[in-house]
């Protein structure tokens, strides 16, 4: 299954369970380990291992079998990895503190929405 088909199905499964704030980064240019990142909360442990299992179901139902599985147990920060799409359901609190899509999004050092601030930053820099 190609990524832009798994993640749809990953985000269809967390919609499935009411995921909160799902999001979803392309990280090709970041990293080699993932294609996609897809981000979402859930309320409680038990939302969470919820989010965890719709998406293990769902892909399985497709002959997608995750290739690991991490944090499932306490259910604050759970990892799903997909191979090409890596998925992260965590708490709100968890979410928050550990700002990941910060690290994965536009707002990332690797990102070229960040390069080109901190270039016309320079620029005005220079022009003063």
């Amino acid at each position: 299954m190609d990524s832009k088909k798994l993640t749809q199905l990953v985000v269809d499964a967390l919609e499935d369970i009411k995921g909160i704030d799902i999001k979803v980064f392309d990280v090709q240019d970041k990293t080699t380990i993932t294609d996609v990142m897809v981000v979402a909360s859930g309320n409680s442990n038990r939302q969470v291992k919820a989010l965890v299992d719709s998406v293990v179901v769902k892909c399985k139902e497709n002959q997608m079998r995750p290739l690991g599985l991490e944090g499932t147990d306490a259910g604050e920060w759970a990892l799903i990895d997909l191979g090409d799409v890596v998925v992260h359901v965590m708490q709100p609190a968890v979410r928050d503190f550990y700002n990941i899509e910060k690290l994965w999004g536009d707002e990332s050092p690797g990102s070229s929405v960040s390069h080109e601030a901190d270039q016309s930053n320079q620029e005005a820099d220079h022009s003063s």
